[in-house]
């Protein structure tokens, strides 16, 4: 199975499956903790970070399914079941289990996500989805964990992130992107003011990164003629998946457009990054508002 990858975004309420070029699989709408974002073992809060899928229980399971430890009871959840133990934590049908990978912050000590026992699971059909309402765990809707345990292997990454994604046109995002755009090439790049900002605003879709409170931490840009551009992420928010998660949705939404290539004039430094989503250099360098970049193709 190829390489892939799950991201969840805690104000979104939603788990993406992205394949190895970075093209969205699958969306799903999803319930994490209803005492939100955080590692401490009986905080029923659910885990922050990078994670891996170290374990796939349930195989062949009909849905429904109870699970308690990790192993059927016997039981097959109804309406009924439901009313006659109204306490319990329905965990049904399919079972992923987490673990965390940065020490420190989810794994190890008591912050260990896989010792807390943080899965992503199904649930019952009252159960709501799109908000939060857990006591750590990621719940799915049954056909949805169903589906997505069979797209998944073992050791498959999982990001639960602080931001979510939106796109739109320049009306609408332009005084959140336009802030993030002149704190990053105007105040620290030292771009002029006047090269920034250009007239292909106005023609563009752009998508924006924001974080738990709304603020706007990330931005990017798709021409009509299928150039991105003006991709760029807050200092405090690198390394933290937003450019991917910005470029993933650029990708998304090219699709939906029927973009078949797609061009990018890239900083010599983020030639990189830009590999891992299937764009590879054409030409030589350039200097670009006082700054090398290469132009950088991929084809659909």
């Amino acid at each position: 199975m190829p390489d892939r990858h799950i991201r969840i975004s805690l104000p979104q309420q939603t788990l993406e499956l992205f394949d190895a070029r970075g093209e969205l699989l699958r969306r799903y709408a999803v319930s994490t903790a209803l005492n939100g974002a955080g590692e401490t073992q009986g905080s029923n809060c659910t885990p922050r970070g990078r994670h891996i899928v170290r374990a796939k229980i349930g195989d062949g399971a009909a849905p429904n399914t109870v699970f308690r430890g990790r192993r059927p009871t016997g039981e097959t959840w109804t309406a009924q079941l439901g009313n006659e133990f109204p306490g319990r934590d329905w965990i049904l049908s399919r079972i992923l289990w987490l673990s965390g990978k940065e020490p420190g912050r989810n794994r190890l000590g008591d912050v260990d996500t896989m010792r807390r026992y943080i899965y992503l699971h199904g649930s019952p059909d009252t159960a709501s989805m799109g908000s939060p309402g857990s006591i750590g765990c990621v719940r799915m809707r049954n056909q949805d964990i169903i589906e997505l345990f069979d797209l998944v292997p073992p050791y498959t990454a999982v990001d639960i992130v602080e931001f979510g994604i939106e796109a739109g046109d320049w009306p609408l995002l332009a005084a959140r992107a336009g802030h993030v755009r002149t704190t990053v090439f105007v105040d620290e790049q030292q771009v002029p003011p006047e090269l920034e900002m250009d007239s292909h605003d106005a023609e563009s879709l752009h998508v924006l990164a924001c974080d738990t409170a709304g603020r706007a931490i990330g931005t990017g840009r798709l021409l009509p003629d299928g150039h991105i551009g003006r991709m760029a992420v807050l200092a405090e928010w690198r390394g933290r998946g937003v450019g991917r998660a910005l470029i993933e949705r650029l990708l998304e939404e090219a699709k939906r457009i029927g973009m078949a290539q797609l061009v990018l004039n890239a900083q010599t430094s983020a030639i990189g990054f830009y590999q891992r989503f299937g764009f590879a250099e054409d030409g030589p360098e350039f200097v670009e508002a006082g700054l090398l970049h290469r132009t950088m193709r991929r084809s659909a």
